[in-house]
C-alpha cells in the first residue's frame, strides 16, 4: 500500500472576519484553495468557498423512506398474511396501530443511514488516520491551504502578507 504524500503550504489567521478576506482575495487572484479549517463553523464560509449544498438530506429521505416500508410492509405481512388475529374486534389491517413503529422505524433508518453515509463521504471511520496541519486550528486558529505542488511560493506568500496572515508554515502530509 503506497502512501500518497504532499506538501501543504498553510497561513494561519486570528479571526474568522481575516479569514474570509483572505478567501475573498484568493479568489481574485484565482489561486487554487486546497482547504480551509476552522475551529467552529464560520457564517458564509460555504458561500466565499463556492461550495453547493449537500445532498445528504436526499440520502436521509431515501433511508428514512426504506425504514417506513420495513415497518409498514413487515406489519402488514404479519397482520394479514402471516398470523391474523382478531384483537377487540379491530380489522387484521389496523394502520392507526401501526403509526407509532412505523415513525420509529423512519427515523432510525434515516438517522442511522445518514450517519454511515456521511461518514463515508468524508473519508472517516474506524482506522483511518487524518493529518493535522497544526494542533491550534481546532482551539483558535484559522487556516487557508494551499497544495505547494502546482504553486508559486513566492505569490503565496505574498499573498499571506498582504491578508494578514499571523503565521505561514509549510508542511508535508
Amino acid at each position: 500500500m503506497s502512501q500518497h504524500t504532499k506538501e501543504v503550504f498553510f497561513g494561519l489567521y486570528n479571526d474568522e472576519e481575516d479569514l474570509i478576506h483572505a478567501i475573498e482575495e484568493a479568489n481574485a487572484q484565482h489561486l487554487d484553495i486546497m482547504d480551509v479549517y476552522t475551529p467552529f463553523p464560520v457564517h458564509g464560509l460555504d458561500k466565499v468557498m463556492h461550495l453547493e449544498e449537500s445532498r445528504l438530506h436526499i440520502a436521509g429521505f431515501v433511508f428514512g423512506s426504506l425504514g417506513f416500508l420495513t415497518a409498514f410492509g413487515f406489519m402488514t405481512w404479519v397482520s394479514v398474511r402471516d398470523w391474523p388475529t382478531i384483537f377487540g374486534g379491530k380489522p387484521y389491517w389496523s394502520v392507526p396501530a401501526f403509526i407509532p413503529i412505523t415513525f420509529e422505524l423512519t427515523v432510525l433508518f434515516a438517522a442511522i443511514g445518514m450517519v454511515v453515509s456521511f461518514y463515508t463521504v468524508c473519508g472517516l471511520g474506524p482506522g483511518v488516520s487524518n493529518p493535522v496541519l497544526d494542533e491550534r486550528i481546532t482551539d483558535d486558529k484559522f487556516c487557508i491551504a494551499f497544495e505547494t505542488s502546482n504553486a508559486d511560493l513566492d505569490a503565496l506568500k505574498a499573498f499571506f502578507a498582504k491578508t494578514g496572515a499571523g503565521e505561514v508554515h509549510t508542511k508535508t502530509i
